[in-house]
């Protein structure tokens, strides 16, 4: 007895998230999860302290420095930056090679530095800037976080100014109007790929 044929799959994509701070890249990435649990989202490795309520493997993979720097002396890191001037942060490898070779569609949610280097070793992921509504409400939500003393406050949004400039380096635009509409359209693209996104 032979299995019936199986229809097309459906193109699974590596989708790559970046934006400037505070635009909500991890809300939108947390949306994902919640609303699209078919989605696997990468979890990074950090060399910083755990926060409130994080847990390791979940949020992120918490390794001290000796561990990371293992990772990088073994290619283990997609890519790999120091973030903040303060703790570093990195892709693991093989989990990403295993879902996308699992036929899942993928998808990684990381900064600027990080994306650029992804685009090197990874040159057919999508990569989607996620932009603020205007200057104004990333000011608004930056500020509302209430986790920055005033100086980091404006580090941040000094960085911020700048790698709004790098748009023009991303395939696919979304504004992050609303958390959810912004997590769906993350999701058409993995599904129907950017040359049939609107």
């Amino acid at each position: 007895m032979t299995a019936a044929p199986a229809g097309p799959p459906a193109p699974t994509r590596l989708v790559v998230l970046a934006g400037p701070t505070a635009v909500g890249k991890g809300t939108v990435a947390a949306a994902v999860r919640e609303r699209h649990p078919d989605v696997w989202i990468s979890v990074s490795a950090t060399t910083r302290r755990p926060r409130p309520g994080e847990v390791d493997g979940v949020h992120y993979h918490f390794v001290d420095d000796a561990a990371f720097d293992q990772l990088v002396a073994d290619d283990a890191l997609l890519e790999w930056a120091v973030v903040h001037q303060r703790a570093r942060y990195g892709t693991p490898r093989a989990p990403v090679e295993a879902s996308l070779a699992a036929g899942r569609p993928s998808m990684l949610e990381i900064d600027l530095q990080g994306a650029r280097q992804v685009r090197e070793t990874m040159p057919g992921a999508v990569f989607v800037f996620l932009k603020p509504p205007s200057w104004d409400e990333l000011v608004r939500r930056l500020v509302g976080r209430g986790t920055e003393d005033d100086e980091e406050r404006a580090r941040r949004l000094e960085t911020a100014r700048a790698e709004l400039a790098a748009e023009p380096e991303f395939d696919v635009t979304i504004v992050n109007h609303e958390v959810h509409a912004a997590a769906d359209e993350l999701v058409e693209l993995m599904v129907l790929g950017p040359e049939r996104h609107v």
